[in-house]
């Protein structure tokens, strides 16, 4: 874990050194002043007269070793928050660079609401604990080794006070950490439930609006932020614990000290500005080590976070670049031979996809149909290789989709998913993320064929109308319609549409088909649909069954021949007098 957060350090190592540097010299020049301030007291006050000229002189010292322990820790503070934050930065930008290229089976290890905690509280978490062990985790064990020196050097036989308390108290501090972490460590496993409560929440406030369950999600959300309060307080309530422990520690040492020391002044052990010295040590020395014990706490809560963000840090993506790729695409032939799939790659579970086998000609129209949980959306999730098969191949324009640049074959394959999803931004810069580089006429265009030009023309600001994040401000069949214009952008060789017709009216649905059979005569269409009138007018229709091809073939011979396909079709127009209803299909 060290070695994988270090190698984010990158930039900033040299502020990262700088900061103990500047941390040891201030612990340096604050052991130094009690030992002036003694010296000053006893050769220049309680000097028969005073020795107003070495007050000076030494007031002049302290005040010199004060500005620039000052300094020091000013140069401290600077570097280190430059230190963290930098780290900071990296773990982010690191976390997000591995993220974009993870597969979807490497995205669904993680939740969505996990990912978010990660990149955030995590990584605050990290970037705070960073920021300690430059800083306090320096300066704290430097300073008490530095006083309990200059203690042992003013008097050894009460710098051993010092010593046994030291000893004691460590003990005692160390058993409230130990105690404390355990708290820690499940507030921050209580964070991703919180975030996911807030994600399902506002995601979904039109939804839990619309059912009135406005006091079950608040009920929730009481029982979420309740875990982590509950938590906290049993943590912070242990660890608070140090304050009066330390204070009792302090308290004792400078009664001791102070009787101890009264005795040796009385008998010329030990003069009166060697005891102030030796006050001062000790409240520098047990603050040091209840420091010492807090940073503890700090770094014991960032090992959980460090460990999630580890997690995301080397996840190794699933799907990569071959070894020597190919950047060509030939044409949108698909070929499935023998394939299987699964979701686990352990094997675990029945695959979803068992003994697919067909060929697609390039330029044709192909239906897929069939039932909720059937495979449809897993078998076109092959074809741009968003998942790999667990036996056989997949094959486009000819050749193996694993022999592809995955950019390559993404480009030249548009995918229209179910979850029709716009970004913020205006009509064109949502539509240009199909093809960064389209003018506007082209996006015009891509918006006549997928029958969006019709609503986006009737909008104040037209191509310019802000998108709010996700869509929110248009409907289901605008946000649909945009989604295709964006993919179109593409000039794929395959285009699939995973059932993204599906909240667009029967006429705008149909008009949408017959522009791409004479816009897109050379593109490949694959188009999911729930509706048979959605895809009967294909060349051919794949009927998948619990994972199997139950038919491929045209409209009218699956009619003959197919009793599945049959049966949704009168179910759907009516003409069966027994229709079930109960297939999942939308009439």
């Amino acid at each position: 874990m060290i070695k994988t957060l270090g190698a984010q350090i990158k930039e900033y190592k040299r502020v990262s050194l700088l900061t103990p540097l500047c941390m040891i010299a201030e612990a340096f020049f604050e052991t130094i002043t009690p030992l002036l301030m003694s010296m000053l007291v006893d050769n220049g006050v309680n000097v028969p007269g005073g020795n107003m000229g070495y007050i000076v002189r030494m007031g002049c010292l302290m005040l010199v070793m004060a500005v620039m322990g000052l300094i020091s820790g000013l140069f401290g503070g600077i570097f280190a928050a430059k230190a963290s934050t930098g780290f900071a930065k990296n773990l982010r930008k690191a976390m997000n660079d591995n993220i974009q290229r993870f597969s979807f089976s490497n995205i669904d290890k993680f939740s969505t609401a996990g990912l978010v905690t990660r990149l955030t509280t995590d990584v605050t978490n990290v970037q705070n604990a960073y920021q300690m062990i430059l800083r306090m985790c320096i300066r704290a064990p430097f300073s008490l080794i530095f006083a309990m020196t200059a203690a042992f050097l003013v008097s050894a036989r009460i710098a051993s006070v010092y010593l046994i308390a030291v000893i004691v108290l460590s003990g005692i501090l160390a058993l409230i950490v130990k105690c404390a972490m355990s708290s820690f460590k499940k507030v921050f496993e209580r964070y991703d439930d919180l975030n996911a409560t807030i994600q399902e929440n506002v995601g979904a406030i039109r939804v839990v609006k619309s059912f009135v369950r406005e006091d079950y999600e608040i009920d929730r959300m009481e029982k979420a932020t309740g875990a982590i309060y509950r938590l906290f307080v049993k943590a912070e309530g242990i660890v608070v614990l140090n304050a009066p422990v330390m204070m009792l520690a302090v308290n004792t040492c400078i009664l001791v000290i102070g009787w101890l020391g009264a005795k040796m002044i009385v008998s010329d052990e030990l003069t009166t500005g060697d005891l102030m010295a030796l006050f001062s040590y000790c409240m520098n020395i047990l603050m040091n080590l209840m420091m010492v014990s807090m940073i503890f706490v700090m770094i014991s809560m960032s090992v959980a976070s460090g460990e999630r963000i580890c997690e995301v840090l080397t996840e190794e993506p699933d799907i990569v670049n071959p070894k020597e790729p190919l950047y060509e695409v030939k044409d949108g032939g698909i070929i499935f031979d023998d394939v299987d799939f699964a979701y686990s790659k352990e094997g675990h579970g029945e695959p979803v996809l068992k003994d697919i086998s067909l060929a697609i000609d390039a330029g044709e129209t192909i239906g897929v149909i069939g039932g909720t949980g059937s495979g449809k959306s897993s078998f076109v999730n092959l074809i741009s290789r968003l998942y790999d098969p667990i036996q056989g191949t997949v094959s486009v324009g000819g050749r193996d989709v694993r022999a592809y640049d995955l950019t390559t074959l993404r480009k030249n394959v548009a995918v229209v998913l179910q979850n029709n999803l716009l970004f913020s931004g205006t009509i064109l810069e949502n539509l240009r993320w199909g093809n960064p580089d389209a003018t506007k006429e082209e996006c015009v265009r891509a918006c006549e064929l997928a029958c969006a030009d019709e609503f986006i023309e009737k909008l104040p600001e037209q191509y310019d109308t802000v998108i709010e994040q996700g869509g929110t401000n248009v409907s289901g069949g605008q946000r649909q319609r945009l989604c295709i214009a964006r993919a179109l952008l593409k000039d794929p060789k395959v285009l699939i549409l995973d059932d993204s017709t599906s909240a667009v009216d029967t006429a705008t649905d149909a008009r949408i088909r017959r522009a791409f059979l004479t816009e897109l005569p050379d593109v490949t269409k694959l188009i999911i649909a729930q509706r048979v009138a959605s895809v009967q007018d294909a060349d051919r229709i794949l009927v998948l069954d619990d994972g199997r091809i139950n038919g491929f073939d045209t409209h009218e011979n699956l009619l003959k021949n197919n009793a599945i396909y049959r049966e949704i079709y009168e179910t759907q127009t009516g003409q069966g007098a027994n229709a079930d209803f109960d297939q999942g299909f939308v009439p």
